[in-house]
């Protein structure tokens, strides 16, 4: 019961830490702007270095990719410590196996649903795929620069960002099933791939469309307020 209280406090925590809108915040501070209501309208960084700029996009990449970090070291340090004071009985090495990984995984869970369903923007977000990338790395490096290195192959020769994260998502899947990982982390990745890659259906219709836009191009609409 113990480790199940620390585990919903990890649960909670990783969901308000992925729903910090970093993307939005940008948009607010810097240009006055909610960004959801320009390009994709997502608070994505993409979105942002279509809206804003490079600088206020890398900003926000990085605080999305962090956000995935914190809620997974929080999820494997911080709950343990919990349990220990809500329990009388300290933690066995069985324990820290079995509940550790569903703990990771529940986090890694929250933090995606946080950071694309946000609480603070009535439940709208990004497509989770930079928060994504830092669970990764923080739960399984290997998997994490696997899934980061197909994505800076993709987008070297595609230039598009939805096509390379599409590609990375499944790369994450293939490799987490190479790796020899706890089942719960196997989870994890497949599912929350295959939440990225739905997240960016329509970035899907306008990639068979051949309308997506391509790295380095601004949303048309700031385009249009820049010329008047």
């Amino acid at each position: 019961m113990a480790f199940l209280t620390a585990s919903a406090v990890g649960f909670a925590f990783a969901y308000l830490l992925g729903s910090t809108p970093t993307g939005y915040l940008a948009g607010r501070v810097l240009k006055g702007i909610d960004i959801r209501e320009h390009g994709s309208r997502s608070t994505g960084a993409t979105n942002v270095l279509r809206t804003l700029g490079k600088w206020p996009a890398l900003a926000v990449l990085v605080a999305d990719v962090l956000k995935g970090v914190g809620a997974i070291i929080v999820a494997r340090s911080f709950c343990p410590w919990l349990h220990a004071q809500f329990s009388s009985t300290p933690l066995t090495a069985l324990d820290l196996q079995i509940w550790g990984p569903r703990t990771v995984c529940l986090a890694g869970i929250a933090v995606l649903l946080g950071h694309s369903r946000s609480i603070w923007l009535n439940f709208t977000g990004g497509e989770s795929a930079a928060t994504g990338l830092g669970v990764l790395l923080a739960m399984s490096w290997p998997v994490g620069l696997g899934a980061a290195a197909a994505f800076g192959i993709v987008l070297a020769i595609a230039r598009i960002v939805s096509l390379s994260s599409i590609l990375a998502s499944l790369t994450a899947i293939v490799l987490v099933c190479g790796f020899e990982h706890p089942f719960s982390y196997r989870l994890l990745v497949i599912g929350g791939g295959i939440y990225v890659i739905v997240r960016h259906r329509a970035n899907i219709q306008r990639l068979f469309a051949r309308k997506e836009p391509r790295l380095g191009q601004r949303s048309p609409d700031m385009k249009a307020e820049a010329q008047v």
